[in-house]
């Protein structure tokens, strides 16, 4: 079925494939070329990091954060349940068992309060996931951390332009993780970044992305030759995928202008559905600045959001649910456990669904989504 309103447009500026020219007339086209060394200033600018690194994927920036923690069998790591199957995968793969915690229903992230009842002395790491682009708790994850000596590893794959007591998302933690999939408000089609906030961790990153070789010192003339190190893989993504992403970077202020104005238009109409008990408005704290990554709504229960999802998509309109409870799911039942008692993350996920959103989205189309859930709610 055609939708004449998708959930999802990847952004597109009107430079990228010029960039894309150039970087082919160039013959770099491979991975650390100019667009890449760009787009990692633009990070590192933006973000006040270290050091950020263009990688393949979110996931696979949070593979390399788990190898530079040192994450190793038997260890233990804490994160939401509430999120995508990347954040627990990277730390499984390492040998680690993950220990989920409740969420808050309010935000959608983990709920600080209940990440200190499950620390044992295996735990390694904390990973709070920033949904929606909407900060967690920082302040009161890192006293935690610092006080049991663990690692942050913040996954801030929604979270590019947005802030927490003005820090930039993902610069908070020890590691963050960034995502430029096509489904974020910054594309390169598939691709990621590493944000690292101290220089401890920076040779260790650069050698593991690089394969676990020198490459990049010898490239730089600091050696004769380059050799293998230490054990680690190829998360260099092609420079043309990093000129693809530039473009965006270019514009990133007007992107982020204009998907807050498209999200502040939804939250405005959907105001009175929400002051007559039929819906939930997503919640943003006032020391977080949020950056539109994605609307959503919350329904009575799952079988109203059915029947919501059908009426719209019946009518051309392409909603979608979130993610099902990692903890629920058959690797989530192998490998980790689920600390404590599940009040909010299945039954507010179970509700949720995420309107169409995206760079450039018309008035008139939030207009029809708006109106058609008003037509379910028999709203007028």
């Amino acid at each position: 079925m055609e939708y004449k309103i998708p959930f999802n447009i990847p952004p597109y500026t009107g430079k990228e494939i010029d960039y894309i020219k150039l970087s082919c007339e160039k013959h770099k086209i491979c991975g650390d070329g100019e667009f890449t060394a760009k787009d990692n200033e633009w990070i590192e600018k933006k973000t006040g990091v270290t050091k950020a690194l263009l990688t393949t994927s979110c996931t696979h920036a949070t593979e390399l954060s788990a190898i530079l923690a040192d994450i190793k069998e038997g260890d233990e790591v804490i994160m939401p349940s509430f999120t995508f199957v990347s954040t627990a995968n990277a730390f499984v793969l390492r040998g680690a068992r993950i220990v989920f915690v409740d969420i808050r229903p309010d935000t959608m992230n983990i709920d600080e309060t209940k990440i200190e009842a499950a620390i044992t002395p295996k735990t390694k790491a904390i990973v709070p996931v920033h949904y929606a682009g909407v900060g967690c708790e920082m302040d009161t994850i890192m006293d935690i951390a610092k006080r049991h000596n663990l690692v942050v590893i913040e996954d801030a794959a929604q979270g590019v332009m947005s802030t927490y007591k003005g820090k930039a998302l993902g610069s908070i933690g020890d590691m963050g993780n960034y995502s430029f999939h096509e489904t974020k408000n910054y594309s390169m089609g598939e691709g990621g970044a590493l944000l690292l906030r101290d220089e401890k961790y920076v040779n260790d990153a650069i050698i593991v992305r690089e394969k676990g070789t020198n490459r990049t010192l010898y490239q730089l003339g600091k050696v004769d030759k380059y050799t293998w190190l230490m054990p680690g893989s190829s998360y260099l993504p092609s420079d043309m995928n990093a000129a693809y992403l530039y473009a965006q970077f270019n514009m990133a202020e007007e992107i982020n202008d204009n998907r807050k104005k498209s999200w502040n238009k939804y939250y405005q109409d959907l105001m009175p559905l929400k002051e007559k008990g039929l819906i939930e408005l997503p919640y943003v704290p006032e020391e977080c600045e949020h950056n539109a990554h994605m609307f959503y709504i919350k329904c009575k229960d799952f079988e109203e959001r059915r029947g919501l999802i059908k009426l719209l998509t019946s009518n051309a309109i392409l909603p979608a649910s979130h993610y099902v409870p990692l903890h629920t799911s058959t690797a989530g039942l192998k490998y980790s456990r689920f600390n404590g008692v599940d009040k909010y993350t299945t039954k507010e996920s179970e509700r949720l669904l995420r309107l169409p959103m995206y760079y450039n989205l018309k008035p008139e189309e939030i207009d029809e989504v708006v109106g058609r859930i008003k037509e379910y709610y028999h709203f007028s």
